[in-house]
């Protein structure tokens, strides 16, 4: 039977939310984001095992002070990361080999993820091959010059905002990527480098709180979010 695995990419500096801690490590409700988002993945049956990746000198803290002390069973390795996202998911990847699962991309950042939005991303990732969140655009795009003159308004009902996860076929996502690495070319996503290797991309419309955590106000945001779960259930029961 084919596992799908994902690959939690926690390997970042964090410099926008100035702190000196990195961004991954701090902590909403005494707990670590990055924890929040392991305990998702954790917890959810869909998945089978779980790859993260850490900076590439905080491995061994990692081993010990995320997945030892939290607990989590499906984590199947730690591995060190690289100067950019694309080299921290490639390493990912190897950990995984030999391949043939399902392959889940996701920011170790993004803490809100909720399971109806998992679902429909691993239902459109298995039909199509490819597919990713996202959310439609809400504000005015414009293109603008290296002088700050717009040069022309983009059509917002064709523009979406990519989120995490990405789900991949293990033979369309390491294909792309090891070719994109010989050719030194670079894409802000994985899903950037299966569309540069000739495949279509499934947009799966996601939720709004599913918030990269970049800054401090991404943080506080996080925070209500959270808060407003919290009592949402409570009130549920």
């Amino acid at each position: 039977m084919s596992k799908t695995a994902a690959i939690i990419v926690a390997a970042g500096e964090g410099h926008r939310m100035g702190t000196s801690i990195a961004k991954q490590y701090l902590p909403i409700f005494s707990v670590p984001i990055i924890v929040h988002t392991l305990n998702f993945f954790e917890n959810c049956a869909q998945i089978d095992e779980i790859i993260l990746v850490v900076k590439k000198d905080e491995v061994e803290k990692n081993r010990q002070e995320i997945v030892q002390q939290y607990g989590f069973k499906k984590i199947k390795s730690v591995v060190g990361g690289g100067h950019e996202r694309q080299n921290s998911v490639f390493n990912g990847l190897k950990a995984l080999l030999p391949g043939g699962q399902l392959v889940v991309v996701h920011d170790g950042v993004r803490p809100l993820l909720t399971e109806t939005e998992l679902d429909k991303v691993l239902e459109a990732g298995k039909l199509f091959g490819a597919a990713t969140l996202a959310t439609p655009v809400k504000e005015t795009i414009k293109e603008v010059d290296r002088e700050g003159l717009v040069v022309k308004t983009l059509n917002r009902d064709n523009l979406w905002s990519i989120q995490t996860p990405q789900v991949f076929h293990w033979d369309i996502l390491w294909p792309a990527m090891q070719k994109a690495m010989v050719c030194g070319f670079s894409a802000n996503d994985e899903a950037g480098i299966v569309e540069w290797d000739g495949n279509k991309v499934k947009i799966v419309q996601g939720n709004y709180d599913n918030i990269k955590i970049t800054t401090p106000d991404d943080l506080e945001r996080a925070r209500l979010i959270m808060e407003r779960r919290k009592n949402e259930s409570r009130n549920r029961v």
